[in-house]
């Protein structure tokens, strides 16, 4: 690990005054940095702590959704109460995704941050990486892929997102607030993360000198139709092969009448399809339904011989997910 300078303001507007200097990396929980930091991978110049920002709470919007603050600590947003009576899907899928340990830990705008997951980019022994070093290859195209992208992908990198938690907000059609010395903007979590194509090293549309300040969710009313379903290769903590995330909203004949659709694990972001969820809507969530909205959500998968596997993989997960979420879901 690098040598690093370490600040803790006092202030949000401190904090974005601090992160408008070249080299600074904002920590919280540091479950994603400090692993990047010892592997040698992030070198920051200069840390800024801001575990202590005033951004940790969670508050119901006037319009019926939620403000989830970007410090809010995993567990106390998988826990809270109006999170899980109005976003179950949400707690769900927070409590797949690490121990309780590590939810302690890990806050919600961390988690976003979260770079994506590939064993060639993590251990710096594998001398093509064009995440490490841009322009230097891919080894895992032609390398031991069994967990990598099957969607979204290109010739320059396969990795995939390692996000539970962004993979239920893409779902449930989540907004990212974004803040820095030049004001705040606002955008839908589906445009946050970034495809690889040719500039695989950026992994999110944040500025370097933004912060995440808090999530929004909008109202929904699939609380009690909903389903995170997380296929790994052991029920202890593991990455997903295949999540699938739905909230069905259903009119009184059972008919959908909104959906969100999301996948995790195959892709550099979380896969959300409009297509997929408008194959469900207007229609009872039945059989041909579920597959219709498969088909348009996987349209294009290809794999890359060790992880083929996991187009079938996922095409089963999204029908199971479907038909668990129509029969209705408690927490």
């Amino acid at each position: 690990m690098d040598n690093f300078l370490y600040e803790r303001p006092a202030s949000i507007a401190d904090a974005l005054a601090l992160m408008a200097q070249p080299g600074v990396t904002p920590i919280a929980g540091g479950s994603n940095l400090l692993d990047l930091m010892k592997g040698g991978i992030a070198r920051p110049c200069k840390l800024i702590d801001v575990s202590r920002l005033p951004w940790d709470a969670i508050e119901a919007l006037p319009d019926g959704g939620l403000r989830i603050g970007a410090g809010v600590r995993n567990t106390e947003a998988a826990d809270h109460p109006l999170v899980r009576k109005r976003y179950p899907l949400l707690s769900r899928a927070l409590l797949a995704g690490a121990t309780q340990q590590l939810r302690n830990m890990a806050t919600v705008g961390g988690n976003l941050l979260q770079r994506t997951r590939c064993p060639y980019f993590y251990d710096d022994g594998f001398r093509r990486c064009n995440k490490r070093e841009p322009g230097s290859g891919c080894d895992a195209l032609g390398g031991f892929n069994r967990g990598h992208a099957i969607l979204g992908a290109s010739e320059h990198c396969i990795a995939t997102h390692p996000s539970d938690m962004a993979v239920a907000m893409a779902a449930l059609q989540a907004r990212v607030v974004l803040q820095s010395a030049r004001g705040e903007r606002v955008m839908p979590l589906s445009d946050f993360h970034r495809l690889p194509g040719d500039t695989p090293q950026q992994d999110t549309e944040i500025a370097p000198d933004e912060l995440i300040t808090a999530v929004e969710l909008p109202p929904s009313q699939a609380a009690g139709h909903s389903q995170y379903l997380k296929i790994r290769d052991r029920a202890s903590y593991a990455f997903a092969l295949v999540s699938v995330a739905v909230a069905l909203e259903l009119d009184g004949a059972g008919r959908v009448t909104r959906a969100g659709l999301a996948l995790g694990g195959v892709a550099h972001k979380p896969w959300r399809v409009e297509a997929a969820e408008a194959a469900l809507a207007g229609r009872m969530p039945d059989e041909a339904a579920a597959n219709d909205a498969a088909d348009a959500l996987l349209a294009g998968a290809r794999g890359y011989g060790d992880n083929d596997f996991k187009i079938e993989l996922a095409r089963r997960a999204v029908r199971r997910a479907i038909a668990r979420a129509a029969r209705g879901s408690t927490l």
